[in-house]
């Protein structure tokens, strides 16, 4: 990945990282205030529906009260007083009060037996067990109303009562009126959009709750957590709160639920009164506010993509520049520069840049100065060497000549035919070093064509072949490991040159083993280009000497010119391969030679 690509990517990162951050947090905290208002507003509404509850109950014992006060239910308490114990031609007296607004209403002696009822007057004579023998049945003038379960023809139900007390000497009468709790009466409560109001109420514990008001279908979940709620409120009777799942089209949506307990005559939970709020409304402005952050994000990512292009190219475009002129600098053009106009840290660093390929330069033009005279040093005393020694034997043969010439003249032709020969041996030594110093000095331009990496090998090998096992020598064995992919024309090359330069690594493998032992010629192809390799087990080479093996002249052998590796590594040089030694002293040495296979120049 380029540094434009990394930067661009980093400040797209962190536009959406940014605004990411802003909408969790704006998300937060607008859940946060619309939970604090909801909640406000539930309790509110619930405080609201148990102030009209409560207006219920004081309506229905002030309709009580006022029937009990009437005329007419007086004059009917005098009637059942001189009839009593008979009251059977009573039974119907609780349909014909004047009762509006009380759907239930009952006539009942102090004993709790019912006199007359008027949601159910087949009921003459039972008892009322809720009533029958509590002592708070003496005080039903100041009893106020309260809920109660009662017997319908139709089943039992959940009504609001108020009992008052018919005095008329010593004949004593109760009167019990209220209303039916149902749908209507449940759905009376004002409610606030995305709320509602529900009442469940238990017949008894084992029953299933009976429901009023709008029940929506809840999800597994959710009837689980109202079951608990429910159970909750009953067993502590203190009001409680919890979150509830509804189904919804597509879905699950949650409500906040908070429960209040509805106390019957004796105090207990008669009843639990839930007051619903939906979060649908959260719930969609959390949707609304994740689609404006994503909008916001893919449009800060497109800006921030085209501002952190635009910041990248002006950052990076410099540093492309420098990268490009280091790989001048690295190919050897030392006379490569860039713009260091720039007044900020890329322009320091171009003229740092400028500056350093000044300084190589100059340092490079005195290396090759230095190197020049060392390499002219190095060869006036390589060359002063090996002419030393030829003409140190004709500096001698002169002499002698001379002196039999004028000491016995008559021995003269005997020493000047001896001497002759000598002179002759020591010439063609001296030409022949001059002809080796001549090749190394006129190395030819390779004649690339293809050929076969192993049959040069084995070529090479051949031409030393007799001194492997020569008589009075000791044996040499040449092992071959080449691979088979490269027995046809399977590299670009010079035939001639290259057997030079491996009879030369060949020649010096048999010289590192004077006792004898192993050598091995190995191929391999390497994809683009192609290994050799000649392994010995000789003596192997220092340290010091192998950062010297392919200098010119340079030799540890008592007898050498030093020429030979350096021709090898000239040779492999100009099919653009590399060459290098791996060796360990005691143990052997490896000559490497990689290739490449269109014989095209290596940098």
């Amino acid at each position: 990945m380029t540094l434009r690509l990394k930067l661009m990517v980093a400040f797209s990162a962190i536009v959406v990282v940014s605004v990411t951050l802003v909408a969790v947090l704006v998300n937060i905290a607008a859940v946060h205030a619309y939970d604090r208002a909801e909640g406000e507003r539930s309790a509110l509404l619930a405080e609201q529906v148990r102030q009209q509850f409560a207006r219920r109950l004081v309506e229905v014992a002030e309709r009580v009260a006022e029937l009990a006060r009437q005329d007419s239910t007086v004059q009917l308490a005098i009637a059942m007083s001189r009839n009593a114990p008979d009251y059977s031609q009573f039974a119907d007296a609780a349909e014909r009060l004047n009762a509006p607004g009380l759907d239930v209403l009952e006539l009942l002696t102090p004993d709790g037996a019912i006199i007359a009822s008027k949601h159910w007057p087949a009921r003459f004579g039972y008892q009322e067990e809720w009533f029958a023998g509590r002592p708070a049945a003496a005080e039903g003038n100041a009893q106020g109303a309260f809920l109660q379960s009662l017997d319908f023809p139709a089943g039992p139900a959940l009504a609001i009562i108020a009992v008052r007390q018919i005095q008329l000497g010593q004949h004593v009468f109760y009167i019990a009126g209220g209303q039916r709790l149902d749908e209507h009466f449940v759905q009376s409560f004002a409610e606030p959009m995305g709320m509602r109001t529900t009442l469940y109420w238990q017949p008894s514990p084992a029953s299933e709750n009976v429901v009023l008001g709008d029940e929506r279908e809840s999800t597994a979940a959710g009837q689980e957590s109202l079951r608990r709620l429910l159970e909750r409120v009953r067993n502590t009777g203190a009001a409680s709160s919890e979150t509830l799942e509804r189904k919804v089209a597509g879905g699950a949506v949650e409500e906040a639920a908070h429960a209040f307990p509805l106390l019957d005559r004796q105090q207990r939970v008669a009843a639990v009164l839930l007051v619903s709020s939906s979060r649908e409304a959260v719930d969609a402005l959390e949707r609304r506010i994740r689609w404006i952050a994503m909008m916001v994000s893919a449009a800060g990512i497109l800006l921030g993509l085209l501002i952190s292009a635009a910041l990248a190219a002006r950052v990076t475009r410099p540093v492309e520049e420098l990268g490009k002129a280091a790989d001048e600098v690295a190919s050897g053009n030392l006379n490569i520069r860039v713009d260091d106009s720039r007044q900020d840290e890329l322009g320091r660093l171009a003229y740092a840049f400028n500056r350093m390929t000044r300084e190589l330069l100059e340092s490079h033009e005195k290396l090759v100065q230095s190197e020049r005279v060392a390499a002219w040093r190095e060869l006036a005393r390589r060359l002063a060497h090996e002419l030393k020694n030829p003409l140190f034997p004709l500096q001698i043969t002169v002499e002698n000549l001379l002196r039999a010439k004028e000491q016995t003249p008559e021995q003269f032709d005997e020493v000047f035919r001896e001497s002759g020969q000598t002179l002759q041996a020591e010439i063609g030594n001296l030409k022949g070093i001059i002809d080796r110093f001549s090749d190394f000095s006129k190395m030819p331009t390779p004649e690339l064509q293809p050929i076969s990496v192993n049959e040069s090998l084995r070529q090479a090998a051949r031409v030393y072949e007799p001194q492997f096992c020569a008589k009075g020598r000791p044996l040499i064995t040449a092992r071959y490991d080449l691979d088979k992919t490269l027995e046809q024309n399977s590299v670009q090359a010079d035939f001639e040159l290259l057997q030079r330069a491996l009879t030369n690594l060949i020649s010096n493998a048999v010289e590192a083993m004077p006792e004898g032992g192993y050598m091995t010629l190995r191929s391999r192809d390497d994809g683009d280009t192609v290994r050799l390799e000649v392994s010995d087990t000789g003596v192997g080479i220092s340290e010091e000497e192998s950062s010297r093996l392919f200098t010119p002249y340079y030799t540890s052998k008592a007898h050498g010119t030093g020429l030979g590796l350096a021709i090898a590594q000239s040779v492999v040089s100009d099919h653009g391969g590399k060459i290098w030694a791996q060796s360990e002293e005691q143990k052997g040495t490896t000559f490497v030679i990689r290739l490449p296979k269109n014989g095209a120049r290596r940098p």
